[in-house]
């Protein structure tokens, strides 16, 4: 079993979420439960931490894009770290999710 961690840090109205380990298929459902418990209808934005993050595959990709579109339907600024050069960073350049929010390291 791959092992992913997602845990979240609220700052007042916003919400700090750390994400690390491998995030794939066999757990993705789980991590989406995750995100979608930490975000309450009071949150204003969300800053997603990716540094820790080792795998990430499209299963992991799919819940990403999910979320960024579900922050969008209710206007919650999102803001993800994922440090330069870092495998993950560049998955996501690939995958075209700075559509969908910006990368910051």
């Amino acid at each position: 079993m791959t092992a992913a961690s997602v845990v979240v840090h609220p700052e007042g109205s916003a919400v700090r979420i750390v994400m690390g380990g491998e995030i794939d298929l066999e757990n993705a459902l789980e991590v989406e439960e995750q995100l979608t418990a930490a975000i309450t209808n009071e949150t204003s934005a969300v800053t997603l931490d990716l540094a820790d993050l080792a795998y990430l595959d499209s299963a992991g990709l799919r819940v990403l894009f999910a979320l960024g579109a579900r922050l969008e339907v209710l206007q919650i600024e999102m803001t993800v770290l994922a440090p330069p050069g870092s495998l993950t960073r560049r998955v996501l350049q690939l995958s075209g999710f700075e559509g969908v929010a910006a990368l910051d390291g």
